[in-house]
């Protein structure tokens, strides 16, 4: 359904740190700018952005809006939140760690971006084959 996510970014090279490390803990290489000044990471067929905003105003994050990101293990998902925070991210919600709802189990951490952009690192664990 979605083609890619772009999100605006006040400080460029602040923001290219901050997901070189959130990203590369899931696994994404680093961050490639174009000549537009734009930063895309491309990984498992996924394509995530930063930019300045095309109309010149600052950037600003959606109340209410959550970005989630997956993850492999909640390994994972403890490893890119703990390299967010160290490059800048600010953690919210509850600490890392399993919900269940609905009939769903996820393990999830949350936090901001340094634009204030909530995101979510998900890990959703198979789900188990009924006994034969």
């Amino acid at each position: 359904m979605f083609s890619h996510v772009m999100l605006g970014a006040s400080n460029l090279d602040k923001s290219r740190q901050f997901y070189d490390a959130l990203l590369g803990a899931l696994g994404a290489g680093p961050g490639v700018t174009d000549p537009k000044n734009r930063t895309f990471w491309r990984h498992a067929g996924n394509t995530f952005a930063i930019t300045a905003p095309i109309n010149g105003e600052p950037a600003s994050h959606g109340n209410g809006a959550t970005l989630g990101f997956a993850a492999q293990s909640p390994e994972q998902v403890n490893a890119a939140h703990a390299a967010g925070a160290a490059a800048g991210g600010v953690t919210c919600e509850d600490p890392p760690g399993w919900r269940e709802a609905a009939g769903m189990r996820l393990y999830l951490a949350y936090l901001r971006d340094p634009d204030g952009n909530k995101l979510c690192l998900l890990h959703r664990p198979p789900k188990e084959k009924p006994a034969a």
